[in-house]
């Protein structure tokens, strides 16, 4: 019985046996019929709904193969995204809106996704301009892993004097007289922003359930249908997995999820994978939740942050021991791995254990891989591509190329990472985000990376030739991720037998100018046959979610991607940078009116914003 029929579209299925195809028909979660019209309408039943595309053009759905996504959806609803908000006035903006109705003890996070040169003004606000806006409620913001400002509200909630030691690797900034002035540097790793950050409260578990389902919502938005989870720190498995684990066994997942294991004790990892490989089983799971291996995290010793503001690490000379260690045991165990390695430096050490194990316990058939590989040598591509591994580059350098030119130079830029070369030799590679904390979550952005060559910030740090086609960049975030999670020819594409997961973009990615590309939302999603997500001309298909928890979540306000100011549909207030002059008759001070910039905002949320901070007059 066929569940679904698309019909009257612009199919490109990346099958290369039948790349186009006008129509096609899903039952029991997988493509029954790809083709023309002619031949899939007769496939129509008494129950099977039929949407007509009207032209457009639908893609496999977009896999990323680097995704923060257990992690993030646990606190997704407590976090103010700047993840593609183009000026640092509208985010000061959204910032000094959500503090006004954020009730204590909770804190406001703008934790990553964003960089300083995405704003008009290139700069991140001062920590007197947060202040300002935020005098009472702490105020936490993560900016890529490099730095975080907290107010002087968020100092007194985590403790921080002039009293508190410096943390290993990181710095407390502190003024004249040594007190901290609200500035954290990761110097040379990001522990000390990791660790501040834990301080803060957590959602309940029935909030965190609610809030992994806007984050998968808000991925479906921009069409995501899969995701290799890269574990994160702060993250042990099995206690963090509870909430995606409740939601898969509940069938509430919208988002195809392979996860690997991420070592959580320095100097404790072997336990930790002895541990695991006797309690839990490669490819546990099913289609929609399965476990992928071990990483990014392997040792402690082997990570090598990417803070291009700072000089490259050296990894300390028990790196090669504790790897192996750990590298032997997933290999007796048939468990593939991911390792976090932004150097070649890195890389080059890591592969002398690799080829040292493989000479006791053959790697061949354990689709193991590096991540990131930003500066990643010929010598080092050859000896992955002789081992059987892989790379999985992320858009990292779509938010930190300027950082990585001003050190290192613009000619050392221009392939970093060599992907076009990679791809070349034939090596396994495809493309994620690393979100949500050092890059935003918003597949679409890696796609214009790939393709124009170019920072969010506009700088062209590749020339046209290290650039990828669009259908390339397109097979990067599709077929090529199903390698890294051994799931060739089940999804990827759009192909009878393999699992039906598409998406109907906004516009056509093959013939929008390039400039557009980032700005690319779905029109419809659809994952395992099932519409999770639908707008504009197909809105009458979609299914709300619950509203997000708590009621004063930055969710509710100011939705997913880039909607402040950029989408009519999500306009609100834009607080003006100068107090108009009924402040005094109102009796409210310290505060600003919104500007004559609107977008047709309704009165009545004006009047309700001001009247939520004590204000009588509402002027605009």
């Amino acid at each position: 019985m066929t569940d679904l029929i698309l019909t009257n579209g612009k199919f490109t299925t990346l099958d290369r046996s039948k790349p186009q195809a006008s129509a096609v028909a899903i039952a029991g979660g997988k493509f029954t019929a790809v083709g023309e019209a002619r031949d899939v309408m007769p496939l129509v039943g008494t129950q099977t709904k039929v949407i007509d595309l009207k032209g457009r053009r639908a893609l496999p759905g977009l896999i990323d193969n680097h995704l923060h996504i257990i992690r993030g959806g646990l606190n997704f609803n407590m976090e103010l995204r700047w993840d593609g908000v183009r000026s640092l006035a509208d985010a000061m903006a959204m910032l000094k809106r959500q503090v006004a109705v954020t009730p204590p003890p909770q804190w406001v996070r703008v934790v990553g996704g964003f960089t300083e040169h995405q704003f008009a003004e290139k700069r991140l606000p001062t920590i007197d301009e947060i202040n300002a806006v935020a005098p009472d409620t702490p105020v936490f913001l993560l900016h890529l892993y490099d730095r975080a400002l907290l107010n002087g509200a968020a100092l007194r909630a985590v403790g921080y004097t002039k009293d508190t030691p410096n943390p290993p690797g990181g710095e407390i900034v502190r003024d004249a007289a040594g007190n901290p002035t609200g500035l954290l540097l990761a110097k040379p790793n990001a522990g000390i922003l990791y660790a501040t950050l834990a301080k803060g409260p957590k959602l309940p578990f029935d909030y965190q359930v609610n809030s992994t389902r806007h984050f998968m919502r808000e991925l479906n938005r921009l069409g995501l249908t899969g995701a290799i989870d890269a574990g994160g720190g702060f993250q042990n498995y099995p206690d963090d997995y509870a909430v995606i684990q409740k939601l898969a066994d509940d069938g509430q997942l919208t988002i195809r999820l392979a996860y690997n294991l991420f070592t959580q004790k320095p100097k404790g990892e072997k336990e930790d994978f002895l541990n695991w490989t006797a309690t839990s089983k490669y490819k546990q799971g099913d289609d929609y939740f399965r476990h992928n291996g071990a990483g990014e995290m392997l040792v402690f010793s082997a990570a090598d942050f990417e803070d291009f503001r700072q000089p490259r690490p050296d990894m300390p000379p028990e790196m090669e021991g504790e790897l192996e260690g750990v590298i032997r045991i997933l290999a007796e165990n048939r468990w593939p791995w991911r390792l976090h390695a932004t150097y070649d430096e890195t890389i080059a050490r890591a592969l002398d254990v690799y080829e040292k194990v493989n000479r006791d316990i053959p790697l061949a058939g354990l689709n193991w891989f590096f991540d990131h590989a930003e500066t990643i040598s010929d010598r080092s591509i050859d000896r992955i591509s002789a081992l059987g591994g892989g790379v999985a580059v992320q858009h990292r350098m779509a938010y930190q190329g300027e950082y990585f030119v001003e050190r290192y130079g613009a000619r050392a830029a221009e392939a970093t990472p060599p992907v076009k070369k990679m791809l070349e030799r034939g090596l396994k590679i495809s493309a994620g985000t690393d979100a949500t904390r050092v890059a935003s979550y918003n597949p679409w952005v890696s796609l214009s990376w790939l393709v124009t060559g170019k920072t969010v910030g506009g700088l062209k740090i590749y020339p046209r030739a290290h650039c990828l086609d669009r259908e390339t960049a397109l097979r990067m975030w599709t077929e090529n991720v199903t390698w890294f999670s051994n799931e060739q020819g089940k999804k990827g594409n759009i192909a009878v037998g393999q699992l039906a997961d598409l998406i109907v973009p906004d516009r056509d990615y093959f013939s929008c100018a390039e400039d557009e590309i980032a700005d690319t939302t779905s029109a419809l999603t659809v994952v395992g046959g099932k519409i999770v997500y639908a707008a504009g001309d197909f809105a009458k298909h979609d299914s709300a979610l619950p509203p997000a928890m708590p009621d004063w979540s930055p969710v509710r306000t100011f939705k997913g991607y880039g909607a402040w100011g950029n989408n009519e549909n999500q306009a609100v207030a834009r607080i003006a940078t100068t107090s108009c002059g009924c402040a005094q008759s109102c009796g409210v001070h310290g505060h600003d009116h919104a500007s004559a910039w609107s977008s047709g905002v309704p009165a009545s949320d004006l009047k309700s914003f001001w009247g939520a901070l004590g204000c009588a007059c509402w002027a605009v």
